[in-house]
């Protein structure tokens, strides 16, 4: 790896922004640094670079994602970064001023930062894409209406996507309706595998772990394969049937450990279903912090720790038909991820009766969004 530094700044053709904004650095993974006139120089002992993507890094929850990502807690500390980072193009100060508390960070892994508002820019050599901006729902807004404003958003960053970015990039869409956004995206950059593909459910599954545990009275590391199935909406099945929970160093069925089905299948649903909603009742704004930590983890367990033998983790991947659904849909299932970067669809869950109708319920859902989109894609 070379020690020669690399530009931080904004991307040509931004306007008047790009004046004067410009700091060179290079990563580090010590103390090591020497001044000169012009700038710090960073000496780099890191062994691997990645590009990583994020678009909407001016929203919450990009800013709350981004020290993240250059502290190592994602990608791990010997993985150097560079950002490029996508907005609107109203947006650009806002980007411009975390531009500048980047920069300020002095963060030994980050490499370089570009920010634009131009997608092929952003997306240029994408080793890994996280797409958190999109158009969120307003008010009076139909479900068709928004399907139909995101086609346009995630159309045009796929087709950049198709043109620029690597063909092994590893895709994570956050921007709701996550699944769907993500089965738009994928159609407009056919030459990126199929299994690159995946939507957040891993902040429906951090809440989900969270209620389990306080309601066995134990802590989220003592509990295994709790899930999330289908769509990151209201309609998803929070699934603890075939969890288990660790009880005196041996782990025992969850529902046996709980002894209360109600609850499992009424209150532990609805309140994983409804927290964003009761977030935003709270403080006013959408789940930020912990929609950034839902984020590293995903990424850090689909492309860096993989899973524990027998554990499960959920994502919205596309379906190959495993328990009854339809093929293509994107759609959240437990994965093994036995080596990082390449998951498997989890076997052998417990299906019961109900658990078979709120499977179907979510389903249904996104195959409406899936028609919706498809005809918002020829239109």
């Amino acid at each position: 790896m070379s020690d020669s530094p690399l530009k931080y700044g904004l991307a040509a053709g931004v306007g008047a922004l790009a004046t004067g904004i410009a700091l060179t650095l290079s990563g580090s993974t010590g103390e090591d640094y020497s001044s000169t006139s012009s700038s710090k120089i960073f000496k780099s002992h890191a062994s691997k670079h990645i590009t990583v993507f994020v678009s909407g890094a001016a929203g919450q929850i990009g800013y709350s994602l981004l020290p993240l990502l250059c502290s190592g807690q994602v990608f791990g500390p010997n993985t150097q970064i560079t950002l490029n980072l996508l907005d609107i193009t109203p947006a650009l100060p806002v980007l411009s001023g975390v531009l500048m508390e980047l920069e300020d960070g002095a963060y030994p892994l980050l490499r370089g930062v570009q920010i634009t508002d131009k997608p092929e820019e952003a997306l240029k050599g994408a080793d890994v894409a996280i797409f958190t901006g999109g158009m969120p729902r307003k008010q009076g807004m139909e479900r068709k209406d928004l399907i139909s404003a995101n086609v346009k958003i995630f159309r045009e960053q796929g087709q950049a996507m198709e043109k620029v970015a690597s063909k092994a990039c590893k895709v994570l869409v956050v921007a709701n309706p996550a699944n769907t956004n993500c089965f738009i995206l994928r159609a407009n950059a056919p030459s990126i595998p199929t299994e690159n593909f995946t939507c957040l459910t891993r902040l429906d599954f951090n809440r989900a772990l969270t209620q389990v545990a306080m309601k066995a009275k134990c802590k989220v590391t003592d509990i295994q394969n709790v899930t999330i199935w289908g769509n990151h909406s209201a309609t998803q099945y929070p699934d603890a049937a075939s969890a288990t929970v660790r009880v005196k160093g041996e782990f025992k069925p969850a529902p046996k450990v709980i002894d209360d089905d109600s609850w499992l299948q009424s209150t532990f649903i609805t309140t994983v279903q409804q927290r964003g909603k009761a977030v935003i009742d709270a403080r006013k704004q959408s789940s930020a912090m912990s929609a950034a930590k839902a984020i590293g983890d995903h990424i850090r367990t689909w492309l860096v720790t993989g899973t524990e033998p027998g554990c499960t983790v959920p994502m919205g991947v596309v379906s190959d038909g495993s328990y009854g659904i339809q093929k293509g849909l994107v759609f959240s299932f437990p994965l093994h991820i036995d080596t990082p970067g390449q998951f498997k669809i989890a076997q052998g869950f417990t299906i019961s009766e109900f658990a078979q109708k709120m499977l179907t319920a979510t389903e249904e859902e996104l195959k409406a969004e899936r028609i919706d989109a498809e005809a918002a894609l020829k239109g």
